[in-house]
């Protein structure tokens, strides 16, 4: 049983997971570890989130604030200054035993851990370490902590965190200076970007000369940036993406639909969050990390949005049919990765498969290629399977999109290869 105190516990509880639930940059932690002599929990390399990982599993993780405290007014945000809501601080102590019953209850498999900014950035991150060390020292928890860094926060509060966190992220929120100077005046889009470079530089520096007691935040960071709340076109989020991921070698950006918490007129009216055009920049943000696409070649200045009925892949391969079809029997990697309907696993496990015998469209199946869209841009040995050829003016009816976008999730991503 947990203490007779802990109704009020579960009570702020309540409040600051409500207040955290916008926050998406949690989704996986990358990070495999064995439970050990004396600890509690082990991590899993498939991830922690409210959804569906990788590996298929169903997974859940505590995602709370430290506080809703803030000094900051963000014109999105449900706890901002200017909002009327309770406010609650819980103490490290308290927050560190509830996660540590929650998990051995197997409630929860790992903790995500952000904050409002209550008095200055490195107050509140002194609160949110000593809930960390309480865990890691005190209960000997050995699982996932995923925690959130506040902006103006100092090297050695980052160096904490990244020593303690098993993956470490501050949050752009919005793509542009001028957007976050309208929305969010109190932060500053250039000092973010400072503050993930220091971050992989600690990082970095941590990981040369590793102690053993350390975590070092080997899930890497990641940040989140608000979709639909301003007007900057799809061009201009995955460029600041492409640079992150290039120069701040940042793990992952998490594209989050605008939902309308707040009335203000500088704030846009929308009938629905943009969850298509969400669930469409995860499709972009993919090819840019794993197909070995760059940005030039899915958008530009001239064309900055991405395709409302296709998918960014086969809006690719629809203007570029000269590349296709590809025969699968001697294509190489890269080329393979073009395929819609073939991802980096079916992409390899063609290339081994050939080796070992024929090719043909049951086999394809087998390794997880989604013909329904690649049988339009292949051959195996020199034979083409679909019933249209690729010039056929009614080829993009049989591609397009048509499934309603409420049923774009994050998760989906997992589901199948692009």
């Amino acid at each position: 049983m947990l203490v007779k105190s802990s109704l009020e516990t579960i009570q702020k509880l309540d409040l600051l997971t409500r207040g955290a639930k916008y926050d998406v940059s949690c989704a996986s932690s990358g990070v495999e570890r064995k439970s050990s002599n004396g600890k509690i929990g082990n991590a899993l390399v498939g991830g922690l989130c409210h959804s569906w990982s990788a590996d298929g599993r169903c997974i859940s993780l505590l995602k709370t604030l430290q506080t809703n405290y803030c000094q900051n007014n963000c014109a999105y945000c449900i706890n901002r200054c200017k909002n009327d809501v309770r406010r609650v601080t819980i103490a490290p102590e308290e927050l560190a035993k509830i996660t540590y019953e929650f998990y051995r209850r197997n409630y929860i498999e790992g903790l995500f851990l952000s904050s409002g900014i209550y008095h200055s950035a490195n107050r509140t991150m002194e609160l949110m370490l000593d809930t960390v060390k309480v865990l890691r020292k005190r209960y000997g928890f050995n699982g996932y902590i995923h925690m959130k860094i506040l902006p103006g926060a100092d090297a050695n509060a980052i160096e904490e965190a990244i020593f303690w966190a098993d993956r470490v992220s501050i949050n752009v929120e919005l793509p542009t200076s001028s957007s976050m100077q309208l929305l969010a005046p109190q932060k500053d889009l250039k000092q973010i970007i400072h503050t993930m470079y220091r971050i992989n530089a600690i990082r970095e520096k941590l990981l040369l000369s590793p102690n053993k007691e350390g975590y070092y935040s080997r899930g890497g960071q990641s940040t989140q940036m608000i979709i639909g709340a301003t007007p900057e076109t799809d061009w201009q989020i995955l460029r600041l993406s492409e640079y992150l991921y290039k120069k701040v070698k940042l793990k992952r950006v998490y594209y989050s639909a605008y939902v309308p918490l707040n009335q203000e007129p500088i704030l846009p009216s929308l009938p629905q969050p943009p969850l298509r055009r969400e669930h469409r920049l995860y499709q972009a943000d993919w090819l840019l990390r794993f197909y070995h696409f760059s940005l030039d070649e899915l958008l530009s200045e001239n064309e900055p949005n991405l395709h409302d009925h296709f998918d960014p892949k086969i809006f690719w391969a629809l203007r570029h049919l000269e590349f296709y079809p590809i025969e699968l029997t001697r294509a190489t990697l890269p080329q393979l990765l073009r395929v819609p309907g073939i991802g980096p696993i079916s992409a390899r496990r063609i290339i081994h498969a050939r080796k070992a015998g024929m090719l043909d469209l049951d086999i394809l199946k087998k390794l997880g290629v989604v013909l329904k869209r690649a049988i339009y841009f292949i051959t195996i040995r020199g034979k083409y399977f679909a019933d249209i050829c690729l010039d056929h003016p009614s080829l993009p009816s049989y591609l397009e999109d048509t499934n309603s976008q409420n049923n774009h999730e994050v998760g989906d991503l997992f589901a199948c290869e692009p």
